[in-house]
Order: C-alpha cells, then structure tokens, then sequence
C-alpha cells in the first residue's frame, strides 16, 4: 500500500470515529432527556394541578393557578429576524414551548402546535423556545422543514432562569390574556388538553369543568415556600410549629444532587431524587427528636407531720 493511500486510510479511520463519538454524544443526550422526561411526566400525573383528560382525548376538567404570577419578559429575535416581546402579547394566550430538535417527544408534539396555531391564528401566540446547543441556522432550517409557523428563538440561560430551570423537554407554560402563566405542562398532552385551556382562556364554550388550584411550586418552583405539603416527605405526627420549622429548614437548605435548587424545590422537581429525600428525612428526624420532652410528673409531696 503506498503511503499516500495509508494517509487516507488513516484519516477516513479518524473521520469515523468521530463521527461515532459525536452520534453517542447525541444519543446519551437523547437517552438523559428521555429519562428525565419520563421522571417528571410521572411526577406531573400524581400532581392534581393537571387537566383530567380520558384516553379518548376528553378533557373532563381543566386547572389554572389562583395565583398565578406574571409572564417572565423578554425581548428577543426569532429566527427569521422579527422581534418577540412580551409587551406584545398582552390580549392574547400564549404558550411558551421549550423544545429541542434532537428531543422525540418534541418532534413528536409540534404539528400539535402548529394545529393550535392555525386554529386559534389572531388569538393565540405560540412562543417556541429552542434549548439546541446547534447553530441558529440548523435550527432555522429544521423549523422550515417541519412547517413550524410560529416564531422560534433561541434558548439563553437568562430564559431558562427566569422561568425557574426546565429540567424537561417538552415543557409548555400557558399564560392567559392577563399574560400570567396559570399553567405548566412537562411531557407529551393531549392536543385535547391545550385546546380546552386555549378556548377556556379566550372565553369560549367548553365542555369541561374549570377548577383553580395554588402554585408551591407545580408552575413555578419559586413557589414552594408556600407549600404546607412535599412529595416523598412524611410530616405525619409533627406539631404545627415542627412542621412549620421542617419546611423553613427544606425552603433555605440546598439539596447536593447537583440540581442547584432547595430541597423542596428538588422533591417538587424530582420527586425520584434520592439525594433529597434522604435530606428531608434528615431534617424531619432532626427536629422530631431536638422536639422537648414533657417533664415528669413531679412527687406527691410527702405529708408534714405535726410535731407534737
């Protein structure tokens, strides 16, 4: 073998390992979004914050926060050059849609939104927000592909902090024409599902019963200091103040998973975190046993004896 024919030998080798390693790179990101999906949309069907909808698609009653906190602003362009900003969307409902190209579930709901889109066009603003690590312009070309027409911008960390961390793909925060996000949806739903809370939102007719529910924490986890409750936590036979102390302690102290949250944030977020849970139930045992211990009964006084 001559040694030009060696050379590119060895570099059509290299060109192939790389290639390899790239596709395990995007494969083990594929498997970690799904796991991480799967988590948290079995976590989200145990929360009753969620719409109930049978498995002909019926939605029998749909949930918005009572408490529901303001959009979080930004001022972005989207891919095709044009300007999104919030200040623009108020009269509307919104979804804001994180998504990724390489995320199934993803592929896998857009033309759900794209349905939404065209039937709700005027009404409704779908926001899709890419978490792609790829260059705009794959993105660009991706969404062009599919057909997607609403606008996509790309995902910063500043987005993704102000709507408190997405741990999941697909997750989609619906606003209402307050522009305050009364909803969180992390997973695959229904298209059912979204159409009841858009025609719901707009005022329309709708088969199902409206329901309201607090936020600690299901919409934004910011709010889990107001939650009395957390999954996995058993705050079975505290007193009051014990529990008051217990849930103080989880809402200041960071869980050590890596998830940069608080432990109730991190047991809100994941309820499969291992690392949070042992954390709670530290601090449950802590404060049951630092709990003071009744005194005991004192002596009966011996009786005084009359000197005589």
């Amino acid at each position: 073998m001559t040694k030009s024919a060696i050379t590119v030998l060895a570099i059509a080798v290299v060109l192939a390992i790389s290639v390899t390693a790239v596709e395990a790179l995007h494969l083990r990101r594929v498997a970690a979004s799904n796991k991480s999906l799967s988590a948290h949309a079995a976590s989200a069907a145990k929360q009753d914050n969620q719409a109930d909808a049978s498995d002909d698609g019926t939605v029998d009653t749909i949930r918005f926060a009572s408490n529901a906190m303001p959009m979080p602003p930004f001022l972005v362009n989207d891919l095709a050059g044009g300007m999104v900003s919030t200040a623009d969307l108020h009269g509307k409902v919104v979804i804001v849609n994180f998504w990724a190209t390489w995320c199934p579930p993803c592929r896998e709901e857009i033309p759900e939104m794209i349905e939404l889109a065209n039937r709700y066009k005027g009404r409704l603003e779908i926001i899709g927000v890419s978490m792609d690590d790829s260059p705009a312009e794959d993105v660009a070309q991706f969404a062009h592909e599919i057909g997607i027409n609403y606008p996509v911008v790309m995902g910063s960390n500043s987005i993704d902090e102000e709507y408190g961390g997405v741990p999941a793909l697909p997750t989609s925060y619906i606003v209402n024409r307050d522009a305050r996000v009364v909803q969180k949806h992390v997973g695959l739903y229904p298209v059912e599902v979204y159409d009841s809370e858009i025609r719901a939102l707009l005022g329309l007719p709708v088969q199902a019963k409206i329901e309201t529910f607090q936020d600690t924490g299901q919409i934004f986890l910011k709010n889990a200091s107001l939650a009395t409750e957390l999954p996995g936590v058993d705050l079975k036979g505290l007193t009051s103040d014990q529990k008051r102390e217990v849930l103080k302690r989880m809402n200041s102290q960071n869980c050590t998973c890596g998830c940069n949250l608080t432990i109730a944030q991190c047991r809100i977020n994941d309820e499969s975190c291992s690392t949070s849970k042992a954390l709670a139930q530290k601090i449950v045992s802590e404060v049951r046993s630092n709990a003071p211990q009744a005194a005991p009964a004192a002596s009966p006084t011996p009786a005084a004896t009359v000197r005589q």
